[in-house]
């Protein structure tokens, strides 16, 4: 009977260390409570604020980058320490979106405002630069973005046979405004009515040597703004450059004169490859003068 206690005894030792056993491993192996989201986007900002502070630029990318991926609004500050990350790596154009954001979003009263516009405005600089150097053939382009091929698309035959169009630049003006039609830029990126216009569009005809480009703005309260201008071949590079910034899901083509922007689209890579692809053959056939045919 002794022994039979004896044994019961040692059994519940066992069965008690097993228990203890197996909790304590379950805590050391359960992995930590992920913070909420608001708290993970501050604890990200203050990694990046003090990567940026001390100029340790691949650690402010790789928090930078997670930021990106995350839901939930960003702070202004987000998109100054990008813009900050984006100059430091060289990507321009990227580089002047995300300032440009941080001060549509900070105003004036920001922090980094004065510094911001400071920023902006040398990147104005560096881009007029590329844009001479380009045009001069003295130098070459630093802004790692993508430029139409001299060949590719569909030959102006079968654009001339698609539009029944007498002539490659009337073809060429027609595909250009087609393809500006279905890329307009939109506030509200969520839900695209077809029967509703861009809130940014364009519209581009030829003459005289010179492109013609009308922008139609709608503003929130469904009023309409049109600018035009005007803008001369000759003497200009016929590759426009692009690129586009998913941060602020928007696409620019730029001006090959001053490498200002010069239309504002959608966030669709292939179709804004495709404009600044026609409207290169535009350029070039009005530099090529004649008729266009």
């Amino acid at each position: 009977m002794l022994s039979l206690k004896k044994s019961r005894l040692s059994f519940g030792r066992s069965w008690l260390a097993g228990v203890v056993l197996c909790s304590a491993l379950a805590t050391v192996s359960a992995p930590a409570l992920a913070l909420a989201p608001e708290h993970e986007i501050r604890r990200l900002m203050l990694a990046t604020e003090e990567a940026v502070a001390t100029e340790r630029w691949g650690d402010a990318s790789e928090y930078l980058n997670r930021l990106q991926k995350m839901e939930g609004e960003k702070p202004a500050d987000y998109y100054y320490y990008r813009g900050r990350a984006m100059l430091q790596a060289g990507h321009l154009n990227e580089a002047r979106s995300a300032l440009e954001a941080y001060v549509t979003r900070a105003g004036a009263e920001g922090t980094h405002y004065q510094q911001t516009l400071k920023l902006i405005t040398e990147i104005e600089k560096a881009n007029r630069a590329s844009a001479t150097a380009l045009a001069d053939g003295s130098g070459q382009v630093r802004e790692p973005v993508a430029v139409i091929e001299p060949a590719g698309g569909e030959t102006l035959t079968s654009l001339r046979q698609l539009y029944l169009a007498s002539s490659d630049r009337e073809a060429l003006t027609i595909h250009l405004n087609a393809l500006l039609d279905a890329t307009g830029w939109r506030r509200d990126k969520a839900v695209v009515r077809l029967d509703r216009p861009a809130d940014i569009r364009y519209r581009v005809s030829a003459s005289n040597g010179n492109l013609n480009i009308q922008e139609i703005t709608r503003n929130p309260d469904e009023t309409t703004v049109q600018t035009s201008m005007s803008l001369a071949v000759f003497g200009i590079n016929p590759q426009p450059r692009w690129d586009c910034e998913p941060a602020v899901g928007a696409c620019w083509i730029y001006d090959p004169r001053d490498g200002s922007r010069l239309f504002q689209l959608a966030h669709s890579r292939n179709q804004v490859n495709d404009i600044a692809l026609t409207l290169g053959r535009l350029i070039r056939n009005l530099q090529q003068g004649s008729s266009g045919s």
